[in-house]
């Protein structure tokens, strides 16, 4: 069976509670994480047009487990003394850390995004303000984040005339069918696109372009996220981004005790490729390195991750959206589903996500991910562009 050890989570995302649950099956854990409730992340559009939904507490979406939750932020790790600071002043020691905590919105690309725009971080925020007032809203970035906000808006929100603004093409990783069927789908929703317009500035009246100035009473930024500086802080190899490079065990490149999970982890998969920070890829790393940890414990060298996408799915409203199948490597095929059929298959998603967790505390190794059918015969090692913080 393996010696048990204490593994200690940081970051209780998608990531880090599935990190969590999966490795209770054999191990004590303490999970840590500054908020009392899980983060619906795939739902936030939805609670910030005023959805309320029902609070997951994460204390009972864990419970029945060895695993103790700790209300706290984590200040600073210690790989070398295998201990975590938490902002409580409570120190914790481990024999294995998974370090899962996620990423954020960066504000600091565009001058004034602080002080002067919201984020999905401030979901609650946003909807208390939209509750209160009427005007413009404008909705920067194109990625499915900001599609889903910008539509949501537009159908829920009737006091607010919603604005998106996009570098590119809104949903410009999408099949041509798929961008046709968005940017309809938006229009008819009401939403004003400006597409192919860089954001310069934010400021309290709205924000500079490099096609001019757009007025605006409130500027929502969401693209371009981030990931937090404590893994550099804590001497972990990372890229230029700040993840930490991790092996196909997600176990870090400069130390293997720690395994780094979800979106703050650098992952290559042979034959998929760099994943890019999702729900979908989160789950699988964090299920991942659970198994990885049990592998170590018990004597025996991890398997490599297998992993390949399958598809992307953006709601537009409540009774639309994209369903856009993809190729292992997450590239798009021609094919694409729309309109109530994605409404629901998108709803469906969300749904098995939670559900995913839940099935997970009742019976830890349930949850299950798509694998390529036959496994890649080399896994190359990220490591060209990192750097020693």
């Amino acid at each position: 069976m393996g010696q048990k050890q204490h593994v200690v989570v940081v970051g209780a995302g998608y990531a880090g509670v599935t990190a969590a649950l999966r490795v209770s099956r054999r191990h004590r854990v303490t999970l840590v994480d500054r908020k009392e409730c899980f983060t619906e992340r795939i739902r936030l559009h939805e609670m910030a047009a005023g959805r309320a939904g029902t609070p997951v507490v994460l204390r009972e979406l864990v419970a029945g487990r060895e695993i103790n939750t700790v209300k706290a932020a984590v200040t600073s790790i210690d790989p070398g003394a295998r201990t975590v600071l938490l902002d409580s002043g409570t120190t914790l020691t481990y024999d294995r850390l998974v370090y899962a905590l996620g990423s954020s919105t960066d504000t600091t690309r565009v001058p004034g995004i602080g002080e002067h725009a919201y984020t999905l971080e401030q979901t609650q925020e946003l909807s208390d303000r939209l509750s209160r007032g009427s005007g413009t809203v404008t909705v920067v970035g194109g990625g499915a984040t900001g599609i889903e906000l910008a539509a949501e808006l537009a159908e829920s929100a009737d006091a607010w005339q919603v604005r998106l603004v996009t570098g590119s093409e809104p949903g410009n990783g999408l099949s041509t069918a798929g961008r046709t069927h968005v940017r309809n789908s938006l229009e008819r929703l009401g939403v004003h696109l400006h597409s192919h317009t860089r954001v310069r500035a934010v400021h309290r009246g709205g924000l500079s372009t490099d096609h001019g100035e757009l007025t605006g009473d409130v500027v929502v930024r969401a693209a371009a996220f981030t990931v937090p500086s404590l893994a550099a802080e804590a001497g972990l190899r990372v890229d230029e981004r700040g993840r930490a490079l991790v092996d196909t065990a997600m176990r870090s490149l400069s130390h293997p005790d720690l395994f780094v999970v979800g979106d703050a982890a650098r992952v290559t998969v042979p034959g998929t490729g760099e994943l890019r920070m999702a729900c979908a890829t989160a789950m699988p790393t964090g299920a991942h390195a659970a198994e990885a940890i049990d592998a170590l414990a018990q004597g025996r060298e991890p398997k490599p991750l297998r992993f390949h996408y399958l598809a992307q799915s953006i709601s537009l409203g409540r009774h639309d959206g994209v369903i856009q199948p993809v190729r292992t490597d997450d590239s798009a095929h021609r094919l694409v589903i729309t309109g109530r059929p994605a409404a629901r298959i998108n709803e469906w998603i969300n749904r098995y996500t939670l559900a995913s967790l839940h099935a997970e505390r009742r019976r830890p190794g349930t949850y299950r991910w798509a694998k390529p059918l036959r496994p890649a015969r080399s896994a190359a090692v990220p490591a060209a562009s990192s750097r020693r913080a």
